[in-house]
């Protein structure tokens, strides 16, 4: 790039500042590490005195000589002799005090600076961040925080990129601030060191908007997203706007509802990915009727067994057809076997993860794994009863789910030598899991200590070679976070907090891992997406502040409401006159949008009209599925045909006495697997499996017993 073109470029808050003009800003003093001269560190040594209250002894990294053409004001070059320098300060307290002299060197930052705009997310402390591009191309940052120790990291990166070439600066990756480990805390993923990633990549953010309006680029288009505060909802685009609508219920239709629930003793489960306008409905319907819950899969067959003993004499399912029959298997397993189960259609509620583990590619998978003793088939709960029995016949199976398969792999591992695990049927999960593992083959036998305690980097590159899983299945859903959602997320959003289901592709999976390693991102459950959410409000009311948080959320629309009900919950709650609000993003593929016409507009109320009519492109259904003004942008179809007409109908037919309903029962399995047992009872093991897991963090005993014997009748056949 040629520097002499950046410089028109404007600062970024030209409201206020002398620090839009470079001439009069004032420069502070030049850490130890830049006063060194060029001639010093091709020599490759540095000598100072050796008091901890002054300058240490560095020494120049290994790669540089006198023939590199790289000079000290490469910052990556800043960046090796920043870390030499800690490095040679052997005690934390000394690293600490070396912080807090570069925090006193920090130029003072204007008030009128101190913006929203500005503040840096993700910091346990405040940091605020301004920039520009001066007359000579160059990227100038001014950053300033109301902790000491987070001004000196400021102080540092600075240094390090305050002045540097725009390509310079977008050239730093986060790992080349791995080595700076200063006051003794690297590491933890809510400390304050992580003050050197977050204002590493609000530095990056900035810059990229500086290099296209200085280039004439038009802005990128953001995603949609709900902004909420204690006053209320804002609506950023019109799907946005449509969220907004089924937030606020209809009154008479909860009332209808929550009177047929109570008199006719039905209970309700949900997933958090079905239609938005059922959300909003049944979420206001909670605080009338106690037997309604909303949750992930997991939780829908427990909370049904509460409603049973409650005394629900019906259970109503919210979802796809495998978690209506986990539903009435389980409540079977319980002796509830006079509790009715009901779907919300006449016809099949499918999911593209559960037809995957239906194919004869799949069995053929299986068949391979029971070929491989001792082997263990884990299998992701988003699948059909019928699946799980005919799989746990083939290879002695186990059920998982997002957020418990990594400890039930890393436990299954440990507890039995020279294991062979086979996951299925989600490929991103599974190709997900094994770059996590190769991730923590590169940790420290503590930090992998920590995960699971039976495990270190020997035993994790061990199972490396063990662990399989399939690769021809996919959420029709999660696989719309691809390429372009990503480039779109780096260039936008890089800053705000990143969550992503397990489920999602690798290139997505990589940038919620690296957020998450700087406690800006969550990578697992749809439960543990709203969790984080929730955690990090809290937090930020905790302090007390203004503030403004932005949530990426990367999974399935649906869960927008049981978001916006936490996060609603938390706001009204706090007390201070503070003003926090929360934005929830929601990623767009251009393979779910359509172009917007007069027709998209009719019909709809005039504030909705008037967005779309602004906008060159809204959601949209694209082939049945994707984004659309009631649906989500990234929205399963197979969800959203549990619709609110569908609820009342069934609901207003209970009890059914003249059988109406059939068709809409939950499938009860009374056909029989390869081997003559029953498909409910065979299949109902595997989740037991996994709840006697979830319980005691073993394996359980029958299951182990399984995977030995079945390892000593292929031994014994092979012989």
């Amino acid at each position: 790039m040629d520097s002499s073109a950046l410089g028109t470029r404007r600062v970024l808050n030209p409201s206020a500042s002398p620090l839009s003009t470079p001439k009069v800003r004032s420069r502070r003093s030049a850490p130890f590490f830049l006063r060194c001269s060029a001639a010093s560190l091709h020599s490759g040594s540095l000598s100072s005195s050796s008091s901890s209250s002054s300058p240490a002894a560095v020494s120049a990294p290994t790669a540089v000589s006198a023939a590199t053409d790289v000079t000290v004001e490469a910052p990556i070059f800043r960046f090796h002799l920043l870390a030499s320098e800690f490095r040679s300060l052997p005690e934390p307290v000394d690293r600490v005090k070396r912080l807090l002299s570069y925090a006193a060197d920090l130029p003072p930052f204007p008030d009128a600076d101190r913006v929203p705009s500005n503040r840096v997310m993700g910091c346990t402390a405040q940091v605020w961040l301004s920039a520009w591009i001066d007359a000579q191309g160059r990227m100038r940052f001014a950053a300033d925080s109301d902790s000491e120790i987070t001004r000196g990291f400021c102080a540092c990166l600075l240094a390090v990129l305050d002045g540097a070439l725009p390509e310079e600066v977008l050239a730093v990756s986060t790992n080349d601030l791995a080595d700076l480990s200063v006051a003794g805390f690297a590491g933890k993923p809510r400390s304050r060191v992580n003050t050197w990633y977050n204002v590493l990549v609000s530095m990056q953010k900035r810059t990229r908007e500086l290099v296209a309006a200085g280039e004439g680029q038009p802005p990128v288009e953001p995603f949609p997203s709900l902004v909420i505060g204690a006053d209320g909802i804002h609506a950023k685009g019109s799907y946005a706007e449509a969220q907004v609508k089924f937030l606020s219920p209809n009154k008479s239709k909860m009332t209808e509802l929550v009177n047929m629930l109570r008199e006719k003793k039905i209970g309700v489960v949900a997933h958090f990915y079905m239609d938005p306008e059922v959300q909003g409905i049944l979420t206001a319907a909670q605080n009338h009727w106690p037997h309604i819950n909303i949750s992930d899969s997991l939780v829908m067959a427990d909370k049904a067994i509460k409603m049973a003993e409650a005394g629900c004499q019906y259970i109503v399912v919210l979802g796809v057809d495998f978690m209506s029959e986990n539903v009435r298997a389980i409540l079977d397993q319980a002796s509830f076997d006079e509790v009715r189960v009901y779907r919300m259609s006449a016809e099949q509620i499918g999911c593209s993860l559960a037809d995957a583990a239906a194919s004869p590619t799949y069995v053929h998978f299986l068949e391979k794994a029971s070929k491989s003793p001792p082997a263990l088939h884990v299998i992701y709960i988003n699948t059909s009863l019928e699946t799980k029995a005919h799989g746990h016949e083939l290879v002695p199976t186990i059920t998982c789910t997002s957020s418990n398969v990594v400890q039930t792999i890393l436990q299954a591992f440990a507890q039995i030598p020279n294991l062979n695990i086979w996951y299925g049927p989600d490929s991103y999960m599974g190709a997900n899991i094994a770059e996590l593992f190769c991730q923590l083959a590169d940790m420290t036998d503590e930090g992998i200590a920590e995960i699971h305690p039976d495990h270190n980097r020997d035993t994790i590159k061990s199972l490396l070679p063990r662990l399989h899983y399939y690769q021809d299945g996919n959420c029709i859903v999660h696989d719309m976070f691809g390429h372009e959602v990503v480039q779109k997320l780096k260039d936008l959003y890089c800053d705000a907090y990143l969550t992503a289901h397990l489920e999602v592709p690798g290139e997505m999976f990589s940038l919620a891992m690296e957020a998450k390693t700087r406690g800006m991102g969550v990578v697992g459950s749809t439960q543990n997406i709203l969790d984080f959410i929730k955690n990090r409000v809290q937090e930020a009311l905790d302090v007390d502040l203004d503030n403004h948080l932005q949530f990426v959320l990367g999974t399935e629309s649906g869960m927008i409401t049981s978001i916006v009900a936490a996060v609603r919950q938390l706001l009204n709650s706090q007390t201070s006159s503070c003003k926090t609000t929360v934005e929830i993003v929601f990623p767009v593929s251009s393979d779910s949008v359509t172009r917007a016409s007069q027709n998209a507009c009719h019909g709809l109320n005039s504030v909705i009209a008037s967005d779309i009519a602004m906008l060159a492109v809204i959601p949209g259904v694209a082939a049945g599925e994707g984004c659309s003004l009631h649906g989500g942008c990234a929205s399963c179809p197979y969800m959203k045909m549990n619709s609110l007409g569908a609820l009342l109908q069934v609901c207003h037919q209970l009890p059914d006495t003249n059988n109406s309903l059939s068709a809409y029962q939950a499938n009860r399995f009374n056909s029989r697997t390869s081997l003559g047992r029953s498909v409910a009872e065979v299949g109902c093991e595997p989740i037991l499996h996994m709840r006697h897991f979830q319980a005691t963090g073993k394996l359980p005993e029958k299951l182990v017993h399984q995977i030995l014997c079945q390892s000593a009748e292929e031994a014994a056949a092979a012989s």
